[in-house]
């Protein structure tokens, strides 16, 4: 089996698997367009199985170390009122940690640094894919042209690469939600490290970070393209009446720092990760969309096996036909749930609908809402030698 690999993307995915080849004593190269990752003004929430395979990755600690557990907070309304506790402490009994909020750029700071500068091929965008031979692939960077035994495609959601390998598959969907975010500029008082407030296809949500600031979010049932002229004063007309943590935090924060997206997905399933020796990894292979909080987890758990399979299997079309075999059933149905999640929960807006939810969530008991989470947060990752 050959030992060198491009990678192209530099997001979290991207980097967790060059992590994860150089391990495993393979040389690798990791092609990034942009010199900041676009999403750098979020924030993220690592649940367990991610945190898992970052140990495996040996970033584990260094990523612990820079984040706040998740111990209180829940779903609320409007209002204030409770739907839903989140005990922090039952789910780190159950899983051995809780679920980690931590900045975006401090996560890819630190995988980043877990490699060596000269495997970054950073500002530099992958034209195309090409085998070019028994064995080898070849990927065109413009000035620079890379052979390699193995490619990662892990490009994202709008990956060039998926779509050269499959040009009849459909693009990504838009879910019919849009989301605004941003971290606040100091530090704000929050009772809670995590909160998520349901109201009439709208949610707000915020995951409190170590030094005090916070990311907050703001998803909203509205057609795509959607765009205001001043994102921050509309979401203070939108949100004046909800509970009072929601204005406080929007108070937080500079207008230049709100980013705007909306939420796409991978609806229709690929059949394969991998083709010939490309493998496809993260929003590249299955992006989905939020409401689980497992899409960065998912692109980790990838890297892990990935990288196990190739350290196992003899040839790198058996490596890549084992992750996928692994990788493919999982990420398949944890998208699914997610979209399930969204459809139950922030995009509901008939208001007989949404008061069914309320009262389901309030009469379910917490140890059957912490089973429903292990059901994603209870992966184990395969050793990485």
């Amino acid at each position: 089996m050959g030992n060198t690999a491009v990678v192209v993307g530099g997001g979290i995915g991207g980097l967790a698997a060059a992590i994860g080849l150089r391990r495993i004593g393979w040389e690798v190269t990791v092609v990034e367009r942009t010199s900041m990752p676009g999403d750098a003004g979020a924030g993220i929430s690592l649940a367990a199985n991610g945190l898992r395979a970052l140990d495996e990755l040996g970033v584990g600690e260094a990523v612990r170390d820079a984040s706040r557990g998740q111990y209180s907070g829940g779903t609320r309304t409007p209002r204030g009122g409770w739907l839903a506790r989140m005990d922090g402490t039952a789910l780190e009994k159950a899983v051995g940690t809780p679920i980690m909020g931590i900045p975006r750029s401090t996560l890819h700071r630190l995988l980043r640094g877990s490699l060596p500068t000269e495997s970054l091929l950073i500002g530099s965008e992958a034209g195309s894919v090409e085998q070019v031979g028994p064995g080898r692939v070849r990927v065109d960077c413009g000035d620079t042209v890379l052979d390699a035994d193995l490619v990662v495609a892990a490009d994202g959601i709008g990956s060039k690469v998926r779509s050269h390998l499959f040009p009849a598959h459909p693009a990504p969907a838009y879910s019919g939600s849009t989301v605004l975010r941003a971290i606040t500029e100091q530090a704000v008082d929050l009772r809670t490290d995590f909160e998520l407030t349901w109201g009439h296809g709208a949610e707000f949500g915020h995951i409190a970070f170590r030094d005090g600031r916070a990311e907050w979010h703001a998803v909203l049932n509205l057609p795509a393209g959607t765009r205001f002229a001043d994102p921050l004063a509309e979401l203070r007309r939108r949100f004046r009446s909800w509970h009072g943590s929601i204005p406080a935090l929007l108070d937080a924060t500079r207008a230049a720092a709100v980013l705007h997206h909306d939420v796409n997905e991978l609806r229709m399933p690929l059949p394969s990760y991998a083709v010939g020796r490309t493998a496809l990894l993260g929003d590249a292979a299955h992006a989905m969309t939020p409401n689980l909080g497992q899409g960065a987890c998912q692109a980790l758990e990838d890297a892990v096996t990935l990288a196990a399979a190739l350290a196992t299997e003899p040839t790198v079309e058996g490596a890549l036909a084992r992750y996928d075999a692994e990788r493919r059933p999982r990420t398949q149905a944890v998208a699914r749930a997610a979209r399930q999640a969204g459809r139950m929960g922030q995009q509901l807006s008939h208001p007989l609908a949404v008061a069914l939810r309320n009262t389901a969530m309030r009469l379910t008991p917490s140890r059957a809402a912490t089973r429903m989470i292990l059901r994603h947060h209870a992966w184990v990752p395969p050793r990485l030698t």
